[in-house]
């Protein structure tokens, strides 16, 4: 007859065998993980488990960041104010936030503070520019450029647009 001790260590040691190898892995910040919204803590830093792009990644939860600061809090906040409305590459939007008076290190932190993924901002800037005008492929990603977006990230932008 099995102690009530060894049967539950055995189940325990079942159960762990049957799970895959990658549960084990340490969570890291930019690392993969496999469902969002999960959470750990590693090293006491709360990692959450974020959809980037097509990917899911261990991000450093905010509530481990340091406060942010009352320019910092309303930088956030105007920058997700113009991305509600309209599209921006990340230096146009820092430009926009430093010509509404906030610093460029606040601007910056506004900006980036988002999380935006640039190159939907291109394609929504691209249609926005071919719903009022005509262009050309190699014209619509210079405009982009122009815009402050990447030479990657206007050619998606163009390419969304179907202009091949």
């Amino acid at each position: 007859m099995v102690s009530k001790k060894i049967f539950s260590a055995i189940i325990i040691v079942l159960l762990s065998v049957s799970q895959s190898p990658s549960a084990f892995a340490a969570a890291k910040a930019g690392a993969k993980c496999t469902r969002a919204g999960a959470k750990e803590t590693v090293k006491g830093v709360q990692l959450t488990c974020v959809k980037t792009g097509k990917n899911l990644v261990w991000s450093q939860s905010k509530s481990t960041a340091p406060k942010e600061n009352v320019n910092q809090s309303n930088a956030r906040r105007k920058a997700a104010s113009y991305l509600s409305y309209s599209a921006f590459s990340r230096s146009g939007l820092i430009e926009q936030l430093e010509f509404e008076g906030f610093s460029n290190s606040d601007a910056i932190y506004g900006t980036d503070a988002q999380n935006t993924d640039w190159n939907k901002q291109a394609a929504k800037k691209a249609a926005s520019y071919l719903s009022y005008s005509a262009f050309s492929r190699s014209g619509l990603i210079e405009q982009l450029e122009y815009e402050g977006f990447t030479p990657e990230q206007a050619t998606f932008g163009a390419d969304s647009t179907g202009l091949k």
